[in-house]
């Protein structure tokens, strides 16, 4: 039994987004899948670390949930990315992944899911700014934050070591996006995997090693060349 991590799938099968037409992004689901069958076993725990579907609603994602189901893999847990917009409440979402019998996958969002020893946590988390920012991205990045605290404390009142997962990265170059970092360093978090930057040249300023005591991994699929990595 491992632990495996991933984001940014950005899977299109039930509507018309291609990701081919971009650098690096050639023949990204046919990668995947072979990865995805050399790497995870039956037993294994994947976490995938938003941008799962290009799905506007749950209705249109369900042939990229049904593809994810379907691949090797115990349980694999999904947290909201910025173009997740099918993602809805908790509670509708997890009625249609049962009325659809996608009993493997799972949903992170004000949780978290024990793995052994190890809680696993995460919410999307939000922008980076150079300044105070405005009222609108206040809002949410409060809203993240408390999802975030949510999720940890969880691990923690169950006497686990939480493992956090973002989408955003609470770090990119020089910007901090501390609503976040200052959760994260309320607990005791020593990894934080996060997705969302993409190209080369925005993954030469993305944070990958340890500050202030955290350890920061870029999993963003095209980054790790479509192959989930594993973790434990």
């Amino acid at each position: 039994m491992s632990l495996w991590v991933i984001g940014d799938l950005h899977l299109s099968f039930g509507v018309e987004k291609p990701m081919d037409i971009f650098a690096g992004w050639e023949h990204h689901t046919e990668r995947l899948e072979e990865a995805w069958h050399r790497c995870i076993q039956p037993e294994d725990t994947v976490v995938l670390a938003g941008d799962t579907s290009w799905g506007m609603t749950m209705e249109e994602a369900l042939p990229d949930f049904q593809w994810i189901h379907d691949l090797p893999g115990k349980q694999k847990i999904l947290l909201k990315g910025n173009h997740d917009y099918w993602w809805v409440t908790m509670k509708k979402m997890q009625a249609f992944l049962d009325a659809h019998g996608l009993s493997t996958l799972s949903l992170l969002h004000n949780n978290c899911y024990p793995y052994g020893e190890y809680g696993i946590c995460g919410t999307r988390g939000w922008v980076n700014v150079d300044t105070a920012p405005d009222p609108a991205d206040a809002k949410v990045i409060a809203r993240e934050a408390q999802r975030l605290d949510v999720s940890l404390k969880a691990a923690e009142a169950q006497g686990l070591k939480p493992l956090a997962f973002l989408h955003y990265p609470p770090i990119y170059a020089a910007n901090c996006n501390y609503g976040i970092l200052e959760v994260l360093w309320r607990h005791p978090v020593t990894d934080c995997w996060y997705g969302h930057i993409h190209g080369r040249h925005l993954h030469s300023h993305a944070i990958n090693g340890e500050r202030d005591g955290i350890c920061y991994h870029l999993i963003a699929s095209d980054y790790v060349q479509f192959i989930p990595q594993k973790i434990m």
